[in-house]
């Protein structure tokens, strides 16, 4: 890494997604029994704009590289390839503009050399909840409504989604956390939501 540059930061993200159309009501977390309470929504505005090369090398290789702001994340975030439900995320702090930063490019040179351009912009109004058991947060349930530009054409789209992402609190046992998401899923898809058709905001925004 250069010298000087800020270490980014690690963590390993394990969810799910579920399609909802726009009046599906909010699931009954009180039926899920590790849920002992949850809190009251908080509204985030974000807005990213997505990277790749003109060979699409990155989308290729499931990779995703944004600058995004808003919400307590805000910065340049790399996503690698999904493994089951997880996926390693790396992020650094935002910077001053949309030049992307030279430690985003060292950290990308095992997938791409090649110039970076952007590719879609992606604005997202968020209302998150925290899913809370006896050990903590367990999950934090998110309530989005997506609006994407796919900046290569101008295409837009938009789409409501559910996601659920496991918190400190959850099962480190894989088979506990697959009880935990059945249960989830059991009053997702009771709210009337759907397994997801893409698990991916930036493929949907480019029409995959």
């Amino acid at each position: 890494m250069t010298e000087g540059a800020t270490e980014p930061t690690r963590i390993v993200e394990v969810e799910r997604k579920y399609d909802v159309d726009d009046d599906t009501p909010l699931p009954a977390w009180t039926d899920v029994a590790a849920v002992l309470s949850v809190t009251d929504g908080e509204l985030r505005e974000l807005d990213a704009r997505y990277f790749d090369t003109a060979e699409a090398e990155l989308a290729r290789a499931g990779v995703a590289v944004r600058r995004r702001t808003g919400g307590g994340d805000a910065g340049w975030h790399i996503k690698g390839p999904r493994q089951g439900d997880g996926r390693l995320e790396i992020s650094w702090p935002l910077g001053d503009d949309d030049t992307v930063p030279e430690a985003v490019r060292e950290a990308l040179g095992r997938w791409t050399s090649a110039p970076l351009a952007p590719l879609a912009r992606i604005e997202n109004s968020r209302t998150a909840y925290l899913l809370r058991g006896e050990g903590g947060v367990i999950a934090e349930f998110v309530d989005d409504r997506v609006r994407t530009t796919d900046l290569r054409g101008g295409t837009r789209r938009q789409w409501r989604e559910w996601e659920v992402e496991l918190g400190p609190a959850a099962p480190d046992d894989e088979a506990e956390r697959e009880r935990f998401f059945a249960a989830v899923e059991s009053v997702v898809f009771a709210a009337g939501a759907r397994a997801a058709a893409s698990d991916s905001k930036l493929g949907r925004a480019l029409g995959a």
